[in-house]
């Protein structure tokens, strides 16, 4: 399988395939190649926006929040960012597509593909042997890298900072894989066991991940080799710095921009308007200071309404076998971030708290 077979657009389109009827800024997805790999394509398409819900997730109360203009990876100069949050969008996409087509290969939704028992047989440690079925990560992994990496055409330093992290992303698929056993012996003595490697939650790839994005490393190019473009120079400096740079860990080259202010043409929505945390069960510290982060050290006041929720209640268990709810409405407070100047004309059923600015 050549690596120029696959032309893919944009991967924007990937998320398109599937997601046609939202509003979201995407692309046509264009493929072109033999048969066979177009089974792969709806499954590139789910695991790339299985990586963006899964950004959006863990990234659900922070002033940057994985917005729709993260899908274009570029700026208003069509020249790709290359900041700490792009580091992310690369990884966590590139793992979802990954371990969607694990998923759907250990599903037995692809003729070519079955469960990875290259080990099966031998000793894993003591008390147990490699054996079942194990995830096959190693074809989730070649064919993600026909997808995904084919998109960076370019040989520069934002192409290969972003092969680097597409990289990053797929390593940790497999940094997260569980290993389960199953006891065999006399009376279920559990004298050995049989054991085999199965994927983790896709939820805890997304944690290893965010950790991966508070940690990220930024890169310190040599401004004057690079302005040599594709030269030997520029290549040897762009060749020197990655080579300080471990293969787990994210790389970003540019500073972030100021996610509490609006900017259209960076596709940058700022955080007026946005919802924030201050009351509810079982809230993180990051959680609890949601408002303070988006609103009052954006120069934002905290601002509650009232709003009015239905919810299933009073639910009864029928038999056999079904279970009945009413449709009960409260009024629930929440809270948004809005800005100072707007306090008088507010609505007199809006309750509103002025927490200060904390620079």
């Amino acid at each position: 399988m050549k690596r120029s077979t696959f032309l893919i657009l944009s991967i924007a389109g990937v998320y398109g395939a599937i997601l046609h009827a939202a509003a979201w800024s995407v692309n046509n997805f264009l493929m072109t190649g033999p048969k066979a790999y177009l089974t792969y394509s709806s499954s590139v398409a789910a695991g790339a926006h299985s990586g963006m819900e899964e950004c959006k997730f863990q990234f659900g109360w922070e002033r940057w929040n994985c917005p729709e203009s993260a899908l274009q990876l570029s700026t208003h100069n069509r020249l790709r960012s290359a900041t700490r949050e792009t580091s992310f969008v690369h990884a966590i996409s590139s793992a979802g597509v990954m371990y969607t087509l694990t998923r759907n290969c250990s599903m037995g939704d692809f003729e070519s593909c079955g469960c990875d028992d290259s080990r099966n047989g031998r000793v894993g440690g003591r008390g147990w042997v490699w054996g079942g079925c194990s995830d096959n990560v190693d074809f989730g992994e070649r064919i993600s890298k026909l997808f995904v990496d084919a998109l960076e055409t370019g040989h520069d330093t934002r192409a290969l900072i972003n092969l680097h992290n597409n990289e990053v992303g797929r390593l940790a698929v497999k940094a997260t894989m569980k290993r389960a056993c199953k006891c065999h012996g006399v009376s279920g003595s559990c004298s050995i066991q049989t054991c085999w490697l199965q994927l983790a939650e896709f939820r805890e790839i997304g944690n290893y991940l965010k950790i991966k994005y508070d940690q990220a490393h930024k890169l310190e190019m040599d401004k004057r080799r690079m302005r040599a473009g594709n030269s030997a120079d520029s290549r040897g400096a762009t060749a020197e710095t990655f080579h300080h740079v471990h293969a787990t860990e994210l790389v970003f080259l540019e500073d972030s921009p100021d996610y509490c202010t609006r900017n259209a043409s960076l596709g940058h929505h700022g955080t007026e308007g946005r919802e924030c945390l201050q009351t509810g069960k079982n809230l993180s510290q990051w959680e609890k200071r949601s408002c303070r982060r988006l609103c009052t050290e954006c120069g934002l006041r905290v601002e509650e309404r009232r709003t009015e929720v239905v919810a299933s209640c009073n639910c009864k268990f029928h038999w056999c076998c079904t279970v009945r709810c009413e449709q009960c409405r409260q009024l629930v407070a929440k809270h948004f971030c809005a800005r100072r100047d707007t306090a008088a004309a507010a609505p007199n059923h809006i309750k509103r708290r002025n927490k200060g600015h904390k620079r």
